[in-house]
């Protein structure tokens, strides 16, 4: 695959697994769009260490009027989009009846809908086809006490890669979801007693590594049969 011209949008891009999506594609010579809800110094000192591989842009991807600005703003630049990860996500973690509707509505939006809006505002840019990439979670496969809001919108992300996946095949478009795991990283980092369970039920007795995350999404959008299909990288048993 030349990858020289091609373009690919990370959303959730300035930390974590994003973080390391980035820095791969960018390893691979594409021009990454790295999508951030509010800027801080940790996120432009990341965006400045690729120079003007990255181009980052701050938009509400809960809001379908922000993420359809964002898409003309990079029509106008770039013209297309060739590969998009829905990486953006958030968990309050709370037992269900004790959850706020303000923190329920915030999880749902972001994870779900701010997956639903990316997709529609941006698949009209994916003139040539592409690959359309769609992070869940073991979350959504097995559902977790005191993550309902978190486990519904993960869950739910994977009904929506394979519809998706039916609706865009036409254009060539290819739609999946991966599992990435349990890694030490973002999020993962915040619950350590969750943490140590995802190793002692990991049938290998370990973490997900980010590392090897990226290298299977760069991968995965080099290939051209595979769509509407649910990659789980981890050895805890999901299904």
């Amino acid at each position: 695959m030349n990858t020289e011209t091609l373009v690919v949008l990370v959303t959730g891009g300035s930390g974590g697994l994003g973080g390391v999506i980035v820095s791969k594609f960018c390893k691979k010579n594409f021009k990454v769009i790295v999508n951030y809800l509010h800027a801080d110094p940790k996120t432009a000192k990341f965006c400045r260490s690729f120079g003007e591989q990255v181009l980052p842009i701050a938009a509400d991807i809960r809001k379908y009027n922000d993420v359809l600005h964002m898409a003309n703003n990079i029509s106008r630049q770039l013209s297309r989009v060739d590969v998009i990860i829905n990486n953006a996500g958030i968990k309050r973690d709370s037992l269900l009846i004790k959850q706020t509707e303000d923190d329920w509505d915030n999880i749902i939006d972001t994870n779900l809908k701010g997956a639903y809006n990316i997709i529609k505002a941006f698949s009209p840019l994916m003139t040539n086809g592409g690959h359309i990439i769609n992070i869940s979670s073991y979350s959504g496969i097995k559902g977790r006490k005191g993550q309902s809001a978190y486990s519904a919108s993960k869950s739910a992300l994977i009904g929506l890669t394979k519809s998706a996946a039916a609706e865009l095949a036409q254009y060539a478009i290819k739609v999946n979801a991966v599992i990435p795991g349990y890694m030490p990283v973002g999020m993962g980092l915040d619950a350590i007693s969750a943490m140590q369970n995802a190793k002692n039920e990991s049938l290998l007795g370990r973490l997900s590594e980010p590392e090897e995350v990226g290298e299977f999404i760069l991968y995965l959008i080099t290939t051209k049969n595979i769509t509407g299909q649910i990659f789980s990288l981890e050895s805890r048993i999901v299904y």
